[in-house]
């Protein structure tokens, strides 16, 4: 072979290596055209029904826009917080945040605390029929609202069951939803019966994961059984504690359906949260304020979730 041809022989091969790397590079390029194909109705579904809206509550929260100002939009004026500021200077919403305050913070624990007691039986202590047991105890969960509001009103009247158990055993029970002093922990306790199931099923879950050599090793060791629940079991559960918490905040923030069912915010707005008060101002017009209040509670949720994070990470 001459040297001219050796010379030659790597400018003959550069065509073909290039033309293999269009190729390849054309096939992703196909491939890629074609995963967005699939994707695009989720994508163009999600931006008409999910980022469309939010963005534009978030440019409403900014802005003085009413009921009056949806026929003529060049109206509206940008006020920055001036909505947030309204809000925080109103007591109704005042008293709305910290009727959801008290919402979370009794609610939230007495669901973990029951959830997870009733997830321990479930897997331990009921040896019979646990089948029905679990369908009974998640049934709240896929019960309809409505179903429920009408079940639990009776159950409140002055003269309803609850009054009468109450009763059978000398106490005088109060007319729970017409009281301001009772009407919370009356849509606290109809809350937490709905809701527990999830919270149960993801603990229970938990549960069936802990190896029970630990536990063995615990009764060898002498440690009781509460002993053994709180040193091996608890620290185990911190993942599904941390979903569970998380999950119960999420929903109890934005606590709606009991009160707009159950008691129209009332009596005296002392079952007013954030969240119908947003739908109160909505109704009313008001869809800048409406719109600032659903941020707070963004903010709200966003905020509890990170400190349940930073709780629950470390040994998670």
């Amino acid at each position: 072979m001459t040297s001219a041809s050796v010379e030659t022989a790597p400018h003959q091969g550069t065509p073909r290596r290039r033309t293999a790397a269009s190729q390849i590079a054309s096939q992703r390029r196909r491939r890629t055209l074609i995963a967005w194909a699939f994707c695009s109705p989720f994508v163009v579904l999600f931006a008409a029904f999910g980022l469309w809206p939010v963005l534009s509550s978030l440019s409403m929260s900014v802005s003085d826009i009413t009921s009056r100002d949806v026929r003529t939009p060049f109206n509206v004026n940008f006020v920055g917080f001036d909505n947030y500021a309204t809000l925080f200077a109103d007591p109704t919403f005042v008293r709305a945040g910290l009727n959801t305050l008290y919402f979370v913070a009794v609610g939230i624990p007495l669901t973990m605390v029951i959830a997870l007691a009733v997830a321990v039986a479930l897997n331990s202590g009921i040896q019979r029929a646990k089948g029905f047991f679990r369908v009974a105890y998640f049934a709240p969960v896929v019960t309809s609202i409505v179903a429920v509001a009408v079940v639990w009103r009776y159950l409140y009247k002055p003269d309803g069951v609850v009054n009468s158990v109450l009763s059978a055993v000398g106490i005088s029970g109060p007319d729970w939803l017409n009281d301001p002093d009772w009407s919370m922990p009356a849509l606290i306790i109809m809350a937490v019966w709905r809701t527990f199931g999830i919270p149960m099923v993801i603990f229970l879950a938990g549960l069936q994961s802990v190896p029970a050599e630990l536990h063995e090793a615990a009764r060898i060791d002498g440690a009781s059984r509460w002993r053994a629940f709180r040193s091996v079991t608890l620290p185990l559960l911190r993942p599904a504690t941390l979903v569970v918490a998380v999950l119960l905040s999420i929903s109890y923030l934005q606590f709606f359906e009991e009160p707009f069912v159950m008691t129209s915010g009332g009596p005296l707005d002392s079952t007013t949260s954030i969240s119908y008060y947003a739908y109160q101002q909505f109704g009313f017009g008001n869809y800048g304020v409406a719109s600032a209040a659903s941020y707070v509670l963004v903010a709200a949720i966003a905020l509890l979730s990170v400190v349940q994070f930073r709780i629950f990470r470390a040994k998670a």
